[in-house]
């Protein structure tokens, strides 16, 4: 699926209308998103699926974040949207996501694009197997403790998405 509109909304997530994806991200316009954290218990820890953008990417590429994010179609539902994306990027299904709250942010990339969204936040607590992921969305993938995200967040942050940190700490507390 091409996902080349946004949904404009309010600070309340009441839908204003759609633009252009990259139109939305060159303007700042607050707009509807997910992210998608996956989980897995691994030798007594819990461990966070990342991923690390494709190079093509037009912002973020290369930097790591979540294990999915991206933008819901106008009239498309945000969950529906979220387990599709992670099909389209991981090559997975997911049995279930688990919807934990919401948030804004708003993050000026290096490229001067602004991120600014209104991100809808979703939990799977599986162990995937990850045998091909799209190329053309992902560059690698990675396990990671949640202390070990704290560490690199602390010691590296640049070479995380603008939006990772924000996000992380919103939803840390109901990753384990």
């Amino acid at each position: 699926m091409h996902r080349n509109c946004v949904v404009l909304v309010d600070e309340n997530d009441q839908a204003m209308g759609s633009a252009e994806k990259l139109l939305a991200h060159q303007q700042g316009l607050l707009h509807r998103a997910f992210s998608v954290f996956i989980t897995r218990q691994h030798q007594g820890e819990t461990q966070v699926l990342l991923q690390q953008r494709a190079a093509s990417k037009y912002h973020g590429a290369l930097l790591w974040s979540n294990s999915c994010c991206s933008h819901p179609q106008p009239d498309e539902d945000v969950e529906t949207s979220a387990l599709n994306r992670v099909v389209e990027e991981l090559g997975v299904e997911l049995k279930s996501l688990t919807w934990v709250g919401s948030h804004l942010y708003k993050a000026i990339m290096p490229n001067e694009l602004i991120e600014h969204e209104f991100d809808h936040l979703f939990v799977a607590h599986e162990n995937p197997a990850i045998d091909q992921f799209n190329p053309d969305e992902v560059q690698a993938l990675r396990w990671v403790s949640i202390d070990n995200i704290e560490l690199q967040l602390q010691q590296t942050p640049e070479q995380f998405t603008p939006w990772f940190a924000p996000t992380f700490e919103k939803i840390k507390s109901v990753l384990s």
